[in-house]
């Protein structure tokens, strides 16, 4: 794979863990607003917080991964 097709690949993948982190913190904000109006129990707001979390974490791996990739291209 050419430079030019890698720093796209890559570029690719960090669009989608922008995506991931801004959609997982829009659920979550949704989900903290809406749980107490739909009587939601906590322990449903706390599964909720773990999914983020593992979200999260998943985000900063594949961020890590990113940059990683760039540092040896760069030699």
């Amino acid at each position: 794979m050419g430079h030019e097709e890698t720093e796209a690949a890559l570029a690719k993948q960090g669009r989608t863990v922008a995506l991931v982190i801004a959609g997982s913190m829009v659920f979550w904000i949704v989900a903290q607003a809406l749980g107490p109006m739909l009587g939601m129990p906590g322990r449903f707001a706390l599964l909720i917080d773990f999914a983020v979390l593992a979200a999260l974490v998943w985000s900063m791996v594949v961020i890590y991964q990113i940059w990683r990739k760039r540092q040896n291209m760069k030699g």
